[in-house]
C-alpha cells in the first residue's frame, strides 16, 4: 500500500470501459436474477390453449440472452484489468501477500463495525473492499457463468460447445442435473447477498467517508470533501 499523498480534490479513477462494463452488468444481473427465480419456480398456469402462450420461452430467452451478456462482459473486463489503469485490476489482483494491505482490511472492519474514528481514504478501493469483491463477486460470477453455460449446455445438445466444454464434465461432477441445477440458484442468492452489501456499503461510504463512490461510477473522477490525506493505492 502505497503511503499517503498530500490532498488532491478529485483523481480519475475508473476509466470509461469499467464504467459501461459495471452498469450493463448490473443491468444483467437484475435480469438473470428475475427470470433465474421464474425458471426456478414458476408462474402459474396461462388459461386457454399451451399454443396461445409463450410467457416461459421468454423468460427464458431473456434469461440466456443477459448470460451472454454477462459472460461476453466479464470476458472484457479482464482483458481491461490487464490494459487499463491501476484501478482496473484491484478486484482481480488483490495484494494479499502485503502486510499494509491486511493491515488496511483490518482498520476498514473496524470502520464498518463503528469501531475506528475516523475513515482512511483511498483513490480506488479500499482494501476491504478489494478483498470482498475478489471472494464474492470475481469467483461469484466465475462459479455463475460456469454453472449457466453447463446448465445451457444440456439444452444445446451432446455436439454443442457447451456442452463439451462444461456439461460433460461438469454435471458428473455435482452428481446430476438437478444438484447443478441447486448450486446454480445458489449461486443466485450468492450474488444478491453480494449486491445488498454493496450497494449499502457504497452509499454509506459516500455519506461517512466523506469521499464520493456512487457518482465516481458515473464520471470516473473520486473526489474528497476534506484535506485529508489519501491512500493513492494498495
Amino acid at each position: 500500500m502505497a503511503s499517503p499523498t498530500s490532498y488532491q480534490p478529485a483523481v480519475y479513477v475508473y476509466q470509461a470501459p469499467v464504467r459501461i462494463w459495471h452498469w450493463i452488468n448490473a443491468a444483467a444481473l437484475v435480469a438473470l436474477a428475475l427470470t433465474g427465480y421464474l425458471i426456478g419456480s414458476p408462474l402459474p398456469t396461462l388459461s386457454g390453449e399451451a399454443s396461445d402462450h409463450f410467457l416461459m420461452g421468454y423468460i427464458r430467452f431473456v434469461h440466456f440472452a443477459a448470460g451472454y451478456i454477462l459472460v461476453i462482459g466479464f470476458l472484457a473486463r479482464i482483458y481491461w484489468a490487464f490494459v487499463g489503469n491501476k484501478h482496473s485490476r484491484e478486484i482481480f489482483l488483490p495484494p494479499i501477500f502485503k502486510r499494509e494491505f491486511w493491515g488496511g482490511v483490518w482498520h476498514e472492519i473496524k470502520w464498518y463495525a463503528f469501531f475506528a474514528g475516523e475513515p482512511r481514504k483511498y483513490t480506488g478501493h479500499n482494501p476491504l473492499a478489494v478483498l470482498t469483491m475478489h471472494i464474492m463477486f470475481v469467483w461469484g460470477m466465475l462459479f455463475m457463468i460456469v454453472t449457466g453455460l453447463a446448465l445451457y449446455g444440456e439444452g444445446a445438445g451432446l455436439d454443442s460447445w457447451q456442452f463439451q466444454w462444461f456439461s460433460s464434465w461438469l454435471i458428473p461432477l455435482v452428481g446430476q442435473s438437478m444438484d447443478l441445477h441447486t448450486w446454480h440458484h445458489l449461486g443466485m442468492w450468492w450474488i444478491i447477498l453480494f449486491a445488498m452489501i454493496h450497494i449499502y456499503v457504497a452509499i454509506r461510504e459516500d455519506i461517512m467517508s466523506r469521499q464520493s463512490l456512487i457518482s465516481s461510477m458515473i464520471s470516473g473522477w473520486r473526489t474528497f470533501k476534506d484535506e485529508r490525506k489519501v491512500d493513492d493505492g494498495h
